[in-house]
């Protein structure tokens, strides 16, 4: 299930650290509000036997705005959406908006017009298609000349060694925390974006710079488990903003 709100803002343009970063700390904020307890627990053990945090969000988007190179514009309505797998993190945000006619992205104001629920795809024939507005990252275990894993990880990017089999690892990894079925495969990478690196909030209110690409997959497995992860996003670190699915 999603979000999705729509708002407006007097900012003309968003810094480029603040496209992604504020939504991790807003998330909890609304979270902290609306279901407390639940964001106690996210926050301090993750969810399920990995620990993971299964919420997602995307980048703030302006339809209307004329875009300029280097600039991340904001003019016009606004619209921005967070999702997640667990109804309770849902009802905890929508709890908390219904009293926050202001959120705040960062340093900037959004004043919230509209918020509205929307339900993932039912997936019924067990396939899906994944497209994310967002860089997807992954991160895997750095292997000496031997081929042994060392301790250090390494970034890796779309069609780099490796990473569609940690990706697909990562789907599974997600089923099981949720309690589904993980006969999950991811089929075939049909687009990928160009590299990109976006500033992300850490999990002790740090920052740090997250690489990846925005792609395209085409992903077979049992249609809950699909509408799951359509909630959650594609690849690591959903929590920052990053592999958000677009609708």
């Amino acid at each position: 299930m999603r979000l999705r709100l729509t708002f407006h803002t007097g900012a003309r343009e968003l810094a480029w650290d603040d496209v992604l970063a504020p939504g991790r700390a807003l998330s909890y904020a609304l979270l902290g509000s609306g279901a407390p307890e639940l964001a106690r627990t996210l926050h301090a053990n993750g969810w399920g036997p990995h620990g993971l945090v299964p919420f997602g969000y995307g980048a703030p988007v302006f339809p209307s705005a004329r875009r300029s190179r280097g600039v991340y514009t904001s003019d016009g309505p606004g619209v921005l959406e967070m999702g997640s797998p667990l109804p309770e993190v849902v009802e905890g945000w929508a709890k908390a908006l219904a009293s926050s006619p202001v959120i705040a992205w960062g340093a900037t104001a959004f004043i919230v017009d509209q918020v509205e629920s929307v339900e993932a795809p039912e997936f019924t024939s067990g396939r899906a298609v994944f497209r994310t507005v967002t860089p997807v990252v992954m991160k895997v275990p750095r292997r000496d000349e031997n081929d042994e894993r060392v301790h250090r990880q390494v970034w890796r990017l779309p069609r780099e060694p490796e990473w569609d089999v940690y990706v697909q690892s990562n789907l599974r990894r997600k089923a099981e925390t949720l309690g589904l079925d993980s006969d999950v495969t991811l089929d075939e990478v049909r687009w990928i974006g160009a590299k990109r690196s976006f500033i992300v909030g850490g999990s002790r209110g740090g920052k740090g710079k997250k690489p990846g690409a925005c792609v395209e997959v085409a992903v077979s497995g049992p249609p809950r488990t699909l509408a799951a992860l359509h909630s959650w996003g594609l690849g690591q670190a959903n929590s920052t903003g990053m592999g958000w699915i677009g609708a």
